[in-house]
């Protein structure tokens, strides 16, 4: 039986929907026991530049904006080398079981701690130096957040230059929206209307930009923009840029939710949309950094924020609690934030699976210079098929067809072969889903399609970056005792937004994607594990939950720890030798991330033991 990316739409959307009204209230009435007449942060402390009051929609699409960047959108639609059932179950148990537990918890633990960040909670719960150390690894996950991200945004933007010049445009025109909404009598209604005439016009202005070759730029040009901004952005008064932009791009988002799963079901009503991919090709696909990756341990290094992520409890205590209005709006941002994303994950995995082969063919078509010896070389003699001498769209097509019909050949080299078209696969894929369903223009919805992507990651990449300065920051703080002149330099706002930008931007302009993505996933989700044992023992020793209710956290937070500690110690003895052996950029690049990765490992190590020590003690904090 032919299985429909519709149908796994609905699915997940009738998932979500019971787990919000079960799962989520029992943790908001039992756990957080919510209440509405509690002053928060952003009331209490408002201080115009960080503590803001928000309307539960703005925030929500702040919060949301910030928490899914690329990952729910690049990591599932890499691990569809295993195929597309592993991945997509990898995404709802994450999803229902972890994600929306660590999301919401994380979100209220700080809103009961003054909008203190996870690691400030640890330190709280777990001693003083826990702060420093899980500060530290925060910084450092934070880097490779910001390499990764950068990655995808600049060669997506390279890729399709339309969709980085309507990207400006929105830039500029958040600042006017937030000067609207915040200073003038047009407040949040009025502001919004205007908001969404500056969207269809940056649309507009992109998509005449990328017809007429207007703004055209190369990845590392893209790069040395996307430095400049976020080192700005992560400076700014969150109601300057941060807030609007993201309110904004929340827009775009939703829109591309509705109508990429719009179309899905109606396509599926139409007895269109099979899933073409492959459902399983091999439990040791070829999916991280090329080598043979035993989906577990290892899948939680490809599917980061889709399924889970420890990189919300950073958005979620480092910027939304500050922002929250009333303790009830908290299930609606955190909770529902986390489920939208898996959304988001589904409907990659389904366009993807069902429209991938056509987006295939043009990306190989326009990268044939780049990718034509990887097919001739290894693809193609694997498949039993001669060389291609002449890239036609027919011999292509036909390369495709038997490329995606044999599982064992496609689960070694779809992660390459996507990675070296520079992931053009993901929003043509959805071009075509739009335009099978409702005939949209393919440039158009090509162009739509980097954009929301990229929206994502941008607003990822900026939050990133402000929260590791705010890690930043707290890491200095000894430094006061010993000097003063130092340690204001060095947390200076401007010079701790920039240490990191510039340290994960150059990691990004050595390029090894498939390396620097597990590393990021990985210490991110390992993140996730060590945010759900802070929050373990709020719940368990300040909360003095039931049996049931520290269950939730506690389950979670072991089998993650257990599932990505043992896949980045196999990341470490597998891909990053591969990578030193390969000599030159490769070298370099795979020993940096190692290092990086080595000390994350170490890190985790000390406050996993902390978190059992505190664990057993009667009281804490």
């Amino acid at each position: 039986m032919d299985i429909t990316a519709g149908v796994l739409i609905i699915i997940g959307l009738v998932l979500y929907a019971i787990f919000y009204f079960t799962h989520g209230k029992y943790l908001e009435k039992k756990v957080v026991r919510a209440d509405p007449t509690r002053e928060t942060p952003a009331k209490k402390l408002y201080d115009g530049v960080d503590y803001v009051p928000a309307n539960k929609y703005v925030l929500y699409g702040h919060h949301f904006a910030s928490i899914a960047g690329a990952g729910p959108i690049v990591g599932p639609a890499i691990a569809l080398g295993w195929g597309w059932l592993p991945s997509l179950i990898w995404v709802w148990f994450g999803n229902v079981f972890v994600g929306v537990v660590h999301d919401y918890l994380a979100l209220m633990a700080s809103v009961r701690y003054d909008g203190r960040t996870i690691g400030w909670i640890a330190g709280k719960l777990m001693g003083r130096k826990a702060t420093y150390v899980f500060n530290s690894y925060i910084w450092f996950s934070l880097l490779l957040v910001v390499a990764a991200f950068g990655y995808v945004i600049s060669v997506l933007f390279s890729a399709s230059p339309g969709a980085g010049v309507a990207a400006l445009l929105l830039l500029f025109f958040a600042v006017i929206t937030g000067f609207l909404m915040y200073k003038t009598p047009l407040s949040f209604k009025g502001a919004t209307v205007i908001a969404w005439i500056f969207i269809i016009l940056a649309i507009y202005v992109g998509v005449l930009s990328q017809l007429n070759n207007w703004f055209v730029l190369t990845k590392e040009q893209w790069l040395i923009i996307l430095l400049i901004y976020i080192i700005v952005a992560a400076s700014l008064p969150v109601w300057v840029l941060l807030q609007p932009r993201d309110y904004m791009n929340a827009y775009i988002l939703w829109a591309s939710l509705a109508i990429g799963g719009g179309a899905l079901i109606w396509l599926m009503l139409m007895g269109k949309g099979v899933m073409e991919f492959p459902a399983f090709t091999s439990f040791s696909a070829n999916v991280v950094g090329g080598q043979p990756s035993p989906f577990w341990p290892t899948v939680p290094l490809v599917i980061a924020c889709g399924a889970l992520s420890g990189f919300h409890s950073l958005v979620g205590s480092g910027t939304s609690s500050k922002q929250l209005a009333n303790e009830l709006h908290g299930l609606f941002v955190g909770y529902a934030g986390m489920e939208t994303e898996g959304f988001l994950s589904t409907m990659v995995i389904g366009s993807l699976s069902a429209y991938g082969s056509l987006a295939f063919i043009d990306g190989i078509i326009k990268n044939w210079s780049k990718v034509g010896s990887l097919i001739n070389d290894k693809i193609a003699p694997a498949l039993g098929l001669s060389a291609i001498s002449e890239p036609t769209r027919d011999a292509i097509t036909t390369f495709v067809t038997k490329f995606i019909n044999d599982p064992a050949v496609f689960g070694k080299f779809y992660a390459g072969l996507a990675n070296a078209i520079k992931w053009t696969v993901i929003p043509r894929s959805y071009a075509y889903a739009t335009n099978a369903a409702f005939g949209l223009d393919l440039t158009v919805m090509t162009i739509f399609g980097t954009l929301w992507i990229t929206g994502f990651a941008l607003t990822s990449l900026d939050t990133a970056t402000r929260l590791g300065r705010y890690a930043w920051q707290e890491l200095m703080e000894p430094l006061k005792a010993w000097s003063t002149g130092l340690y204001s330099f060095l947390a200076n706002k401007w010079v701790a937004s920039a240490i990191l930008a510039v340290i994960g931007i150059a990691l990004a302009w050595g390029g090894s994607f498939l390396v620097i993505w597990p590393a990021f996933a990985g210490m991110n989700q390992l993140l996730s594990s060590l945010a759900l044992m802070t929050i373990s023992l709020w719940v368990a020793k300040i909360q003095k939950a039931s049996t049931g209710g520290k269950a939730l956290v506690v389950a979670p937070a072991i089998f993650m720890w257990v599932t990505v500690t043992l896949a980045l110690l196999w990341y470490e003895a597998v891909v990053v030798p591969a990578m030193i052996q390969a000599g030159g950029a490769k070298a370099l690049t795979g020993a940096v991330v190692g290092f990086v990765t080595g000390i994350g490992i170490a890190l985790n190590l000390y406050l996993f033991s902390l978190w059992i020590l505190n664990m057993k003690k009667e009281k804490i904090g």
